[in-house]
């Protein structure tokens, strides 16, 4: 549902390999939205129920806009920023977008959505201005089809065929195995793929893995903050720590950020600057948005790699600043009162707006853009005028960042770390997260973690990371001296913690 087209080019990629590998990938679904076709668009056969739809639409960027709403309540809005193209907090002080914000948008949304039509119709074997003439013409056509939405999507080749489930099923049970206990195909479910998977990362976190990734996710704040929150202080905690680690090569930071505070961006950027400086190459790959505080953050990266419809760049910079005055004396409320300075209580929002409040927010973000664009052009080994004149808070595809200086190569997640540190192509990655503590591990494996699996089949483990050091330490010696024996892998091991722990 909230994927960005990066994500979706990435997961469509994994597609594409499991394709690549002679296994059939096979779609089916009631209801299509937009990403989730395009994923099936990727599969070798994308089938339909008689009653759904596949809604292909294009992009579309419609804002609230509150200028007059708050005219209404009394309450005076004023944004102050650097760039014509910072378009962010314009609906606090218009009604409609600006010229500026229309010309962006229209701009990077024709770029992602070109990529969009060209993915699909390379997958389906259909010719990009046809889906977009469906697009377009879809009212005509669905009135045509007497309101069948899958005849018309049947009919455009976006799917191969129409069936209910229980048709499907039994597609699927004559290419596969037929599971008397489910009425069905033989199959595994998502929770159980993925408790395999934990367990073989229980097994793997023994091991040293030199490239570490690091994900800065969310919106960029002040402080410690949880997961689906990018933190000043958590988020530069965790780039520390795969620094400080000696057994890590390198970096990569993962961004998914619309950005943020200046200050907590600030904070994270000089711990990317500091690992480099620690001989450790720091790469930023950025997935579905990484502008603003989340381009700040990227930006001395030793390589900045963005998905072709990545959103980034608006390095830029605002404020906004509300007095309710109006709002006040409708209520009956006044303020007032002394001071001992001639600036002290000027940013009370209760009275009237005092000129010298812009002044300076205005020197504060002056400054702020100085900064902005003067680290990016020393990290892009350019000029502060050069890094101008593709900021001014303009947002751009991946494409056209890279096009501008802004991105040095195209890419995912794979990027290149691994060669930057002069290390095998097969490294090991592993991600650095927050330490939690032992209940929050059980809650989050709970379901389908190696424990909640153990103890379904009447064992017991727990993931390595749970055990003490020395105890770790111990398992992986017991594992040598085990592989070292008769060359079969490891699978488990129990231990007394009776004496030692």
């Amino acid at each position: 549902q909230g994927a960005g087209m990066a994500t979706l080019r990435e997961i469509g990629a994994g597609i594409d390999r499991v394709r690549a590998a002679g296994k059939q990938v096979v779609a089916y679904g009631d209801w299509y939205g937009q990403g989730a076709y395009y994923l099936a668009a990727r599969t070798d056969e994308v089938y339909l129920h008689p009653l759904g739809m596949a809604a292909v639409e294009g992009l579309a960027r419609y804002r609230t806009y509150y200028a007059e709403a708050l005219a209404k309540l009394g309450i005076e809005a004023r944004l102050f920023r650097v760039g014509e193209f910072k378009s962010a907090a314009e609906p606090y002080i218009r009604n409609d977008a600006s010229p500026e914000a229309e010309e962006a948008d229209r701009y990077w949304m024709a770029d992602v959505w070109s990529r969009y039509l060209t993915d699909v119709g390379a997958a389906r074997g259909l010719d990009p201005a046809a889906i977009q003439a469906g697009a377009d013409n879809f009212p005509a056509l669905i009135t045509a089809a007497g309101g069948d939405g899958a005849k018309v999507v049947l009919d455009s080749g976006l799917v191969d065929e129409l069936k209910t489930a229980d048709e499907f099923r039994e597609i699927m049970i004559g290419r596969g195995v037929r599971d008397d206990d489910l009425e069905s195909f033989r199959q595994v479910a998502m929770d159980d793929y993925l408790s395999v998977l934990a367990r073989e990362s229980t097994v793997r976190s023994l091991d040293v893995a030199p490239v570490a990734i690091v994900v800065a996710q969310g919106p960029i704040v002040d402080g410690e903050q949880a997961g689906g929150t990018i933190g000043g202080e958590s988020t530069s905690a965790l780039i520390r720590k795969a620094r400080e680690d000696d057994d890590v090569r390198a970096v990569v930071l993962r961004i998914d950020s619309p950005g943020g505070g200046m200050f907590p961006s600030e904070q994270i950027r000089r711990e990317v600057e500091l690992t480099r400086l620690a001989g450790k190459p720091v790469v930023a790959s950025m997935g579905d948005v990484a502008a603003s505080g989340g381009y700040w953050i990227a930006m001395d990266a030793d390589r900045i790699y963005a998905d072709p419809t990545t959103i980034t760049g608006s390095i830029g910079i605002f404020g906004l600043w509300f007095n309710a005055p109006e709002t006040m004396a409708k209520l009956g409320l006044n303020t007032d009162g002394v001071a001992t300075t001639q600036i002290a209580g000027i940013f009370d929002p209760t009275r009237a707006y005092d000129p010298r409040v812009g002044e300076i927010i205005q020197a504060y973000l002056n400054n702020g853009y100085a900064q902005f664009i003067g680290k990016a052009a020393h990290a892009r080994n350019t000029t502060p005028e050069a890094i101008d004149a593709v900021a001014r808070g303009r947002v751009w595809s991946g494409t056209q960042a890279k096009d501008r200086g802004l991105v040095d190569e195209l890419g995912g997640l794979d990027a290149q770390a691994r060669s930057l540190a002069g290390l095998p192509a097969d490294a090991r990655v592993s991600y650095v997260e927050p330490e939690l503590s032992t209940f929050e591990r059980f809650v989050q494996n709970m379901g389908q973690s190696a424990l909640a699996i153990a103890v379904r089949e009447s064992g017991f483990t727990v993931p390595a990371a749970w055990l003490p050091p020395a105890m770790r330490e111990e398992l992986q010696m017991a594992r040598a001296v085990f592989e070292q024996s008769d060359g079969r892998p490891w699978t488990i091991f129990a231990h007394c913690m009776c004496a030692s722990y």
